[in-house]
């Protein structure tokens, strides 16, 4: 059977991809550190692939703040900015409040119990100064209720937000004094919940996201 004629550009569709994909994984959890320069040769011997798809990821990574560069001169990991964090919490927070809203009804005991299990595993990371399994267990707390929402335009906007978030949060959680916060923020989230009481779990959710915010800035300018 002859190959159809459109296989050669599906493969170039697919390393174009993989190779995007490769690298905002890489930015976006610290493999990859900021002001990291970027050699689009280095980095097409390294995954294997031409240096067309690799200028064609990067274009896509610098128009989502992932990369920056200077014609003719250097391409890099884009610096963490703290506008960034100031842009992207205030949407996260009032897109999560809705999932918590919608949740909120159809959360069952097991998710409550989730949500101690993952709030121990946060404290854990803490302890150990994990800062990705820290992210993680974090993550996996939120979750709880973006899942439980039934929303899945919601829950797909969430995740594509707080993947941009990633690169933040590790910074974050780096800091100890603000993770053990977080785990305050956590209980009243989850006592509000135990006690079927929708907008106090709300408004500690709210507090979560503010208080975050203005730790990590803190953490930041400090």
């Amino acid at each position: 059977m002859p190959i159809p004629p459109t296989a050669p550009k599906h493969t170039r569709s697919l390393a174009r991809e993989d190779v995007y994909r490769q690298l905002s994984t890489w930015i976006i959890d610290g493999t990859l550190a900021p002001g990291e320069p970027l050699r689009d040769q280095d980095i097409a011997a390294q995954l294997g692939v031409s240096r067309t798809p690799v200028r064609e990821a990067l274009r896509r990574l610098e128009d989502e703040g992932l990369v920056e560069t200077a014609l003719n001169r250097w391409t890099r990991v884009a610096a963490l900015r703290d506008e960034q964090a100031a842009e992207l919490y205030p949407v996260v927070e009032a897109l999560e409040v809705l999932a918590l809203q919608l949740a909120v009804p159809h959360l069952t005991e097991g998710d409550l119990e989730r949500l101690r299990d993952l709030d121990m595993q946060l404290r854990e990371a803490l302890h150990h100064r994990d800062a990705r399994g820290a992210v993680e267990a974090d993550t996996a707390f939120h979750d709880i209720w973006i899942t439980a929402s039934g929303n899945r335009e919601l829950q797909q906007t969430l995740r594509a937000l707080k993947r941009k978030l990633r690169r933040i949060e590790l910074a974050y959680f780096n800091a100890a004094s603000c993770g053990e916060a977080s785990l305050h923020e956590h209980a009243a989230i989850l006592g509000a919940l135990r006690a079927g009481k929708t907008e106090s779990a709300a408004r500690a959710l709210q507090a979560n996201w503010l208080g975050s915010l203005r730790r990590l800035e803190h953490h930041v300018t400090s």
